[in-house]
């Protein structure tokens, strides 16, 4: 089975780097070592800058690929309007089990991230700075590279820069989550659509952006679109950083420029010459198969063109060997415990979904085939935040994608292949808010009556088959669904119901996330 991806995995490099330049020097760059490398960088104006992200077409690189340009125009109107300073967001919050890129981003090169966020922040006359993590050792190296450079949250500041930290859940990267954690609240969607160019944190116009569009803009400011356009696609210039895990022999992270075919980056990880499909863009994303992968080149408008994304950039292939349905299941469950629990769409129609899957795997035949398809329809375009529509479009991927293996678990004795566990999920145990806690629910079948309540209270976890019995998710308990987990056994009438822990996972070597030590005194910006 796939264990968890590490936080900082091997990266790689295809072609001359930009975004990793100076990581075979150093494990991190610290501010010292990141002005040799990259240089200083010179302040721009709101317009200028904007000019330069539309020049060099940058997008946002956290899945919703939202023209960067566009955005910060938007902020800078509003701001005017208004008469508020607005408010800049660095988006690290990386909570999809499949991502590290911006992980290893804020881990190696932060400096080359706030770069970027500072050089928006300077052009739009902000004076809040927000970066948001999810992880310790990101935590750390932020931490660090705030010290590094003289910056605080301490009143008199001419640049007040704070840390938020939210848990590594799927809907926590969410742009209105993230606002709100940022504004003191849970890092959960509200439950309402707000823009944030017009009302974010503390109610200020904010430029909310990933982690590696910030990298990206601080790289172009400082060679010029001219030459940044050099590398890549004509539409599509520039390098793009990637996530590769799944059935591969070697997970990393690697930076590569945008028209390399995929099936060379592919190779690069170790992955199957024939991959039955490959998942891309997450767990949000879309399946290809194994002729689109040989085919398509790295790029956003191509993976599309094969009915793939870019998205996050997650890029996770399967061998030939696993059950795609099996592997999807497993995605399918831990995605329906991720739910907000604040619209019925997620709260109840995702693992309605997932158990509508695990019926046609279990022989449910055309019957729980075509109920999956309805609870997939239901779902579709009806979530307060955007994770219902990603899992849908995860859903409905896997059925077009694996149109034999469906035929063979609806019309026969399914595909007769093991489901291995190759695409990366948290491993049991993780304490975190919203993360499996490492307890199960357990069923004594020759107690349980099927009176259905714990269907009613934990529908996220459990839910009554055709024979009216209950059906539980093969996942653990998230720790934010913990008490109406309990309250479920506690309301049980026949006692048939009980939480039990897991075995616990084999011992493996801990990823290496201190920071190097340093006794630098804190410096200034280094942008003079």
């Amino acid at each position: 089975m796939n264990a968890p991806l590490p936080d900082v995995p091997e990266v790689r490099v295809v072609g001359l780097p930009q975004l990793t330049t100076g990581f075979d020097l150093v494990e991190r760059l610290d501010l010292g070592m990141h002005l040799k490398v990259h240089g200083p960088l010179e302040p721009m104006s709101g317009e200028r800058l904007a000019e330069l992200a539309d020049a060099i077409s940058l997008r946002g690189r956290g899945g919703a690929g939202f023209p960067f340009g566009k955005k910060l125009r938007a902020v800078a109107q509003a701001s005017i309007r208004r008469g508020v300073r607005p408010v800049v967001v660095i988006n690290g919050s990386e909570g999809e089990p499949a991502c590290r890129k911006d992980t290893v981003m804020l881990n190696r090169a932060p400096h080359l991230v706030l770069d970027g966020a500072l050089l928006a922040a300077e052009a739009l006359g902000a004076r809040t700075l927000v970066v948001a993590v999810t992880r310790n050792s990101t935590e750390a190296s932020i931490r660090a590279a705030f010290a590094e450079r003289g910056l605080s949250d301490r009143r008199g500041q001419q640049l007040r820069a704070r840390i938020v930290r939210t848990p590594e859940r799927m809907v926590s990267g969410e742009a209105s989550a993230l606002i709100r954690a940022a504004n003191g609240g849970p890092a959960l969607p509200p439950g309402r659509r707000e823009r944030a160019a017009e009302t974010g944190v503390g109610g200020a116009p904010t430029l909310l952006s990933n982690t590696e569009t910030y990298a990206q803009l601080a790289v172009a400011a400082r060679i010029g679109a001219r030459r940044y356009c050099h590398t890549g696609l004509e539409s599509e210039p520039g390098t793009v950083m990637l996530t590769i895990s799944g059935a591969v022999s070697r997970p990393m992270v690697v930076e590569v420029p945008t028209g390399v075919p995929l099936r060379y980056v592919l190779q690069l990880a170790g992955a199957p010459p024939l991959p039955q499909g490959v998942l891309t863009g997450g767990y949000h994303g879309n399946w290809i198969d194994a002729v689109a992968a040989h085919d398509a080149v790295i790029s956003r408008e191509s993976l599309a063109s094969f009915g793939g994304a870019l998205g996050a950039g997650a890029i996770l292939p399967i061998g030939p060997e696993t059950c795609p349905l099996g592997e999807s299941l497993r995605v399918a469950n831990w995605l329906a415990a991720e739910t907000a629990g604040q619209c019925g769409p997620c709260r109840l129609g995702l693992p309605a979904a997932a158990g509508g899957l695990s019926d046609v795997l279990n022989g449910g035949g055309q019957a729980a085939l075509e109920a999956l398809r309805q609870v997939t329809q239901a779902v579709k375009g009806r979530g307060a935040c955007k994770h219902p529509d990603g899992s849908v479009r995860f859903f409905m991927s896997t059925l077009s994608a694996f149109t034999d293996d469906l035929a063979a678990h609806v019309l026969g004795n399914g595909c007769g292949r093991e489901t291995t566990g190759v695409l990366p999920l948290p491993g049991p145990g993780y304490e975190e808010e919203g993360i499996p806690s490492g307890e199960k629910f357990a069923v004594d079948w020759t107690l349980c009556q099927g009176h259905g309540l714990c269907a009613d209270i934990v529908p996220e976890l459990i839910r009554l088959g055709p024979d009216g019995y209950p059906a539980l998710a093969d996942a653990s308990v998230p720790v934010h669904l913990r008490g109406r987990a309990q309250r479920a056994v506690r309301r049980c009438p026949a006692l048939a119901l009980r939480i039990e822990q897991e075995a616990p996972p084999r011992p493996t070597k801990p990823p290496r996330t201190a920071l190097p030590g340093s006794n630098r005194k804190a410096l200034g910006s280094g942008r003079d």
